[in-house]
């Protein structure tokens, strides 16, 4: 996009703000006509000056909603810089047709990528998993702001409810939440001690089971393969293939697709594969008690 003449300033780590905020003042804004007529040649010619026109002239935008994500304790110019690239991804898909201005829409595609860059680098381990966590991660802090609840530890179980509520999700979220943006990000190899020579590794418990539990886990496996197969010979070859395509296909077929298949009612098809059903419980039973060895008698 930015081809033009004109490069978009840009804020390094170690930048003066106050510089960058008065080199993106000197692109001027752009009146309704203006804007509408630039997203016209960048959607039909993908003109590139049409393009870097309408991204300059929302870096103050951009820089503006950057500064409201200062408190997660990452670079401003990283903020910036994120945001910019969702300014460019808003003008990339903006249609002038539908109506409203670019800063409108551009808005959302600037909190977005800020965001999901937080999301990624406050903490190595990935906190906001579904849309709910991140409105919980991004509102948390405001919220607790509001209630004077800033100060470090656990919350007060009044306040977790009260922030529940106002924020509609469980309050055992609340309280895993707060603890996370309470604490940082620690090396598993970091030293117990400065005077120890064991990592915090070292305690960790190994979950995973061993080769005996896995090749145990595998044979019963096997024999409930078994027996199933075995079942199955038992059922004549409709019920057989009602119960494989009601029961046991990743995708189980309709009542009402049988039904036209068979040519009965889908009553009937259920009915049958009930019959079904219970005819393999009867018949793995039966195979599973044979194979077991019998009990050892004692004389007395």
């Amino acid at each position: 996009m930015a081809e033009s003449g004109t490069l978009v300033p840009n804020l390094s780590p170690e930048g003066n703000l106050s510089r960058y905020l008065q080199d993106i003042r000197k692109f001027p804004m752009l009146e309704p006509d203006e804007e509408y007529m630039l997203a016209k040649r960048w959607q039909e010619h993908e003109d590139s000056d049409a393009a870097h026109r309408m991204v300059t002239s929302h870096l103050r935008l951009v820089a503006k909603i950057a500064m409201g994500y200062r408190g997660y304790g990452l670079p401003l110019a990283d903020l910036i810089a994120e945001g910019n690239v969702g300014m460019m991804q808003a003008v990339k898909r903006f249609d002038p047709e539908r109506g409203f201005r670019l800063a409108t829409y551009a808005m959302w595609w600037i909190r977005a990528s800020i965001q999901e860059y937080i999301l990624h680098s406050w903490s190595m381990v990935k906190i906001g998993t579904t849309a709910a966590q991140k409105k919980l991660f991004f509102n948390l802090r405001k919220v607790k702001a509001q209630m004077k609840s800033l100060e470090d530890g656990d919350l007060h179980p009044d306040k977790v409810k009260q922030i529940a509520d106002r924020l509609n999700v469980p309050e055992r979220e609340v309280v895993n939440m707060n603890r996370r943006l309470s604490s940082q990000d620690n090396s598993l190899n970091a030293p117990v001690r400065a005077d120890a020579e064991g990592e915090w590794q070292d305690w960790l418990v190994d979950e995973s089971p061993d080769q005996e539990t896995v090749y145990g886990a595998n044979e019963e496996m096997d024999q409930r393969r078994a027996l199933l197969t075995g079942a199955m010979q038992h059922l004549n070859e409709r019920e057989r293939d009602i119960l494989e395509k009601r029961q046991l296909a990743e995708s189980p077929t309709t009542l009402e697709d049988l039904s036209q298949v068979y040519g009965i009612s889908r009553e009937r098809v259920r009915q049958i594969e009930v019959r079904a059903f219970e005819k393999l419980q009867k018949s793995m039973l039966t195979a599973a008690r044979a194979q077991q060895p019998p009990a050892s008698s004692h004389q007395t």
